[in-house]
């Protein structure tokens, strides 16, 4: 029964090592390699491409257009440079891995360039949310980035081509948007959002570097041992070079954790601010403390039947600007006196100091409307339902303002 029991459990071993096998179906060390570099590899088509995607990112963060900003990532070619990077930390070759930062440095350069000449000639320079979205680096930015870069040393690693892979991590990852973003840092003098931006973009790099490092390493891709050029390797050499590759693998963990340090705080000002705004993901927040006013407009005025309070936007033609007016409604069974209207909009501005207005409806949908300032002018009265008396002693007497006409209402009756 033991015996059966182990080897059951070495069967159980085998089937899970063969489905978290990386190697199977890998391309050849020499192929993973020949993608990389060709994908690294930077002249003119490469640098007109990285332009268009650029301007096309530009447009798209200015005017809010999620699906541009897709297409520029996908046109996009900056994830070649940073997964040539991640490979030559794992093979240990130094000067690739110097090559590879000259050109990553190099497109950083043409795409902020790019960017801040759009953003300084555009004729729309408000912030846009894609814009604010992408100049605030967190912690699942990091984990996104993480996770594609992984899949993306996958993708190069399979014998297959990996075009529909890498365009998806191209997505997910989004390196285009945030140097897109810097720009309009830039160009707008706004230096805070730029270095937000610039350092979600270096969040980005490093993270997916290390994700494509775990699967280069795991792959086991062999290190750069003839160390002098001259086609003969020795142990001395070999040796050396594996020092080197651990050397530059540790110095890409710890500095990669300390470039996160930032993001975290970050990432915990953006929960406590969603959490302030918006409540528990159970729990209503009672920004206005309706609960409370409703509990004590039953006390003041019984004749009270209900109360809710929030939001109206209106357009001003003066300003060529959408305004938000906070607007408060009061039903009650029966007509209330003046002195009582008044009681109960100063309490209600106990609970909400900046309140506007106060609406005050009758069960027939009669309405009232009390300006919440003393010197603005009563509405005049209108005609609602014919029937209604107090409609009617509103009708006879146009020039009396409605609060007076419709407290008047039930004498004319």
């Amino acid at each position: 029964m033991a015996t059966e029991r182990k080897k059951r459990g070495l069967e159980i071993g085998h089937m899970l090592r063969g489905f978290f096998n990386f190697r199977q179906g890998r391309a050849s060390y020499k192929v993973i390699e020949r993608r990389i570099e060709d994908g690294a590899r930077i002249d003119g088509i490469h640098l007109c491409q990285l332009v268009a995607a650029m301007l096309i990112a530009s447009i798209g963060l200015n005017l809010d257009s999620v699906e541009a900003i897709i297409g520029a990532m996908l046109i996009c070619p900056l994830m070649g440079s940073v997964l040539a990077i991640s490979h030559s930390i794992a093979t240990g070759d130094r000067r690739a891995l110097r090559e590879a930062l000259v050109g990553l440095f190099a497109q950083m350069a043409v795409c902020l360039v790019t960017s801040t000449l759009y953003f300084a000639l555009s004729p729309v320079s408000h912030r846009t949310s894609e814009l604010l979205i992408n100049s605030t680096p967190t912690i699942w930015d990091l984990l996104i980035a993480l996770i594609g870069g992984f899949a993306g040393a996958l993708g190069y690693s399979r014998r297959e081509e990996p075009s529909t892979l890498i365009a998806g991590v191209a997505v997910a990852t989004a390196l285009m948007p945030p140097l897109c973003a810097t720009g309009y840092g830039i160009a707008m003098h706004e230096l805070t959002l730029a270095l937000m931006a610039l350092y979600e973009f270096g969040l980005n790099v490093i993270f997916i570097a290390f994700g494509a490092e775990i699967v280069l390493v795991l792959l086991g891709v062999p290190t750069e041992c003839d160390l002098n050029g001259d086609g003969v390797v020795t142990d001395e050499e070999r040796a050396m070079a594996a020092s080197r590759g651990r050397q530059l693998r540790d110095r890409l963990v710890v500095g990669s954790l300390l470039f996160a340090i930032p993001c975290l705080f970050v990432s915990a000002s953006v929960v406590r601010q969603t959490l302030a705004e918006n409540g528990s993901v159970f729990e209503v927040h009672d920004l206005y403390e309706t609960e409370l006013t409703t509990l004590e407009l039953s006390v003041v005025a019984p004749q009270v039947e209900g109360y809710r309070i929030g939001t109206e936007t209106s357009y001003n033609r003066d300003t060529q600007q959408l305004e938000e007016h906070i607007v408060a409604t009061v039903v009650s069974r029966e007509e209330l006196s003046d002195a009582r209207k008044k009681q109960i909009q100063e309490l209600i501005k106990l609970h909400v100091p900046d309140l506007e207005q106060v609406t005050f409806e009758l069960p027939k949908d009669t309405q009232v409307v009390t300006p919440s300032t003393p010197e603005a002018p009563a509405t005049q009265a209108t005609t609602a339902v014919p029937s209604t008396p107090a409609t009617q002693a509103a009708i006879a007497v146009p020039s009396t303002p409605v609060t007076q006409a419709a407290t008047a209402a039930p004498a004319a009756a």
